[in-house]
Parts: structure tokens; sequence; C-alpha cells
């Protein structure tokens, strides 16, 4: 399948592991690429740019196709090294880079000297164009649907997608909500170039995280997910346990007069304990409301032959089965 998106990455099929942390590792990268995708490396799971360097360098060895960093700005008061993080991309020959979180205007032009393509992650049209304003060479419009930080507009894929399409001239993809062969056809449809997959990408076997997790995302529904921290205007979608509800609980008690401080104890320091010793309680991440939509664990080339073998068949069969045909036109 050949979408501006495909052209862009040099990739076989318009199918983008979103980065995600402590999920992002070499080896889940490695296998979305070698399966035809755009696998994608979580920088600040890194601990440290050498640490990062050493990552790429072990996906490199596992695969010869196109990969991805992800970068994410974040609002804090001790930031981390970021001219390291992006010195580290640069000297691993990375080729795409996909960025996250803040405005990452302050790190394009050293990306775009490398040749670098970026993609940078937009919940609004707005943060979309101006992310094609700053030399973005495409963007992932995250639906509210998604996992993880979906904005603060709440405007779905299905009404967010094609408004970029109306707006933008940069190609974009689709996240929050992507899952199968229905989420790709249904993205194209509405203008995007293809599709970008965080939490059906982890339940996957090649998904280097607890396989409680795995097994978590694949009994929840639609209706598991909560939204956390929407009072601190910092919202992100999580997949519900215990200490969720209680941070829901402190949400409620404490009304205006919340601050950070007051849930540090679930959403601080999770996700080493969540994603690799499987301590599915230990607190709040992050979770789509599309593990309604994923049933199995299989392997990316399994899921993404998959995607693309029923997608095809939706648009020459499903889909062009429901104009008439040539002569019937014609006549």
């Amino acid at each position: 399948m050949k979408t501006r998106i495909t052209e862009l990455f040099g990739i076989e099929y318009p199918i983008i592991q979103g980065g995600m942390h402590y999920v992002g590792f070499a080896e889940l990268a490695a296998a979305v690429s070698n399966a035809g995708g755009l696998g994608t490396i979580t920088g600040l799971t890194q601990k440290t740019p050498a640490d990062l360097a050493n990552e790429i360098a072990r996906c490199r060895d596992m695969t010869d196709k196109p990969f991805a960093v992800n970068l994410t700005f974040l609002p804090t008061v001790s930031a981390p090294d970021y001219p390291g993080y992006v010195k580290a991309i640069i000297a691993g020959g990375v080729k795409v880079v996909e960025t996250a979180g803040r405005n990452p205007e302050q790190v394009m032009p050293y990306l775009k000297d490398a040749g670098i393509k970026v993609i940078h992650k937009c919940t609004s049209v707005r943060h979309s164009l101006k992310a094609q304003k700053i030399g973005c060479d495409a963007v992932s419009v995250d639906g509210f649907e998604c996992g993880g930080h979906p904005g603060e507009d709440d405007i779905p894929n299905m009404i967010l997608l094609p408004r970029c399409a109306d707006e933008l001239e940069i190609p974009f993809v689709a996240s929050g909500g992507m899952a199968d062969a229905r989420s790709l056809v249904a993205a194209l449809a509405m203008g995007a170039e293809g599709m970008n997959m965080g939490t059906r990408f982890m339940a996957v076997r090649e998904a280097p995280i607890h396989e409680k997790v795995k097994q978590a995302i694949v009994a929840a529904t639609e209706l598991d997910t909560r939204l956390v921290m929407r009072p601190l205007r910092n919202t992100e979608r999580v997949l519900t346990n215990p200490a969720v509800e209680r941070l829901l609980e402190k949400e409620r008690t404490l009304g205006a007069a919340l601050k950070f401080e007051d849930i540090i104890e679930e959403v601080a320091g999770i996700y080493p304990r969540v994603m690799i010793e499987g301590d599915m309680d230990a607190g709040a991440w992050s979770c789509g409301m599309v593990a309604g939509l994923i049933h199995d664990v299989p392997t990316c080339k399994e899921l993404i032959d998959r995607i693309m073998a029923e997608a095809e068949t939706m648009i020459r069969t499903r889909l062009a089965g429901m104009l008439p045909d040539a002569a019937a036109a014609a006549a």
C-alpha cells in the first residue's frame, strides 16, 4: 500500500508503532519495522543519552529497516538532557523522530540539518497547524479515544481527522482507537495517510513487557479506562485498577485544591513496576479505549499481515461492491 506516509518514511505499510514509556525498546521497534511498519524506540525510557545510543545500536543489529525514536518534551523542573538525546539520535543514524509533548521547535534545526524526518503528536487542529508551521514533515493526530494524554479539547477522531484533512498540507496519521483493518481503512477514508497504534502494540509477543500487562489489555473492554489528572489540566487516559480509583476519589474529595503532590503515590515511578515487574495495581498506566477491540497477542508480523490483508479485502470487495460496476454505470 502506497501513501504519502509510506513514501516519506520509506516503509512498506502505513502503520506506525507509537512511542510508549517502558514499552518502546529495541525488540519491539525492530519487530514492527521488520514486519513492514515503522517501529519506535522511546527515548526518555533510556535514562541517559549513552543508554539511548546503546538502544539504537541494539535495534540496528535487529533490523536493516527504518525505525524511529520518540522524544517527548516534558514540562518539568529538572529537564532531561535533550541536547544529549538529540546528539545520540543523530549519531545513531536514525532517520525518523516522533516528537511529543511540548513544542519541539528548539530541536528542529538540528534534526533537519541531519536529514531527519519529524512527525509530531498533536491532539488538536491548532497544534497540528503549528507543527506544520515549524517544519514538521508529518503529524500524528491523537483523538480523545487515545491512551496517554488526549489533550483537553475532547475531540474524537471521527471529527478530528476530517478537520485536520481540511486544514493541513503535510500528511498525517490517525492515532487513538486504532487496532485493526477497520481502523486503517476508516482513517484513510477520513484523510489520514496511515495509522499509529500504541495500546495494540503492547499486546504483541515481541513487546518486552510483563505478560500480565498484555492479558489485562486483552481482558479489558472499552469501558475500562479512566481519565485522571483532569483537574491539573494534564489529563491522561489509563486502565482502571484500585490505585486509579483511589486517585479519582482524591480528585473528587480535594476538588480545586488538588495538587500533584496529592496523587504522586499513584502516578510517579509507576511504569517500571507495572511493565517490567507486572505489579498491575502499582498505579496509573496509559491504555486506550481500543483495548475493547484487542482479543489476542499475535506477533508483530501476524498482526500487520492480518491488518493489511483484511484492509485490502475491505477496500476491494466490501467498499467497491457497494458501487455499481462500470458497465452498469455507463448504461
